[in-house]
């Protein structure tokens, strides 16, 4: 099995030391094994974990839920009821995220386009004024 120092899994991941200390620190990865000197090595499992993380936050998961995943990802047959809930709860979410986002850019739309049109004044200060 490889050990990789904090640097070597900053590159690997794109990660920076501070949010792998983080991570470690409210258990979202596990107690990081240390060297003689102290110095944290990191191994496969760890780096597998922390790419986990990084998908699920890429999926909008919360840390939270991001640890409760964690939990159910060491025995996923037994809680693949609550992996669905989860992930349908969190699909909802980004549906009516999606919705948000639509009805916003349609506003800019109109903004702009009224922007365009106008000769006098600014409809888009005078709209975000309303």
């Amino acid at each position: 099995m490889s050990a990789y120092r904090i640097g070597d899994v900053t590159k690997r991941t794109g990660l920076t030391a501070d949010t792998l200390r983080y991570y470690e620190k409210i258990k979202l990865l596990p107690r990081v094994s240390r060297n003689a000197s102290g110095i944290r090595e990191y191994d496969d499992k760890d780096i597998s974990r922390l790419k986990f993380i990084q998908r699920a936050q890429k999926m909008n998961f919360s840390l939270a839920e991001i640890s409760d995943l964690l939990k159910m990802r060491e025995n996923p047959q037994k809680v693949r009821n609550d992996v669905r809930q989860l992930t349908a709860s969190k699909l909802i979410e980004v549906d009516e995220h999606l919705k948000t986002l639509t009805t916003l850019r349609d506003e800019l739309q109109l903004l702009l386009n009224l922007c365009q049109g106008s000769e006098d004044g600014c409809p888009i200060i005078e709209g975000l004024d309303d």
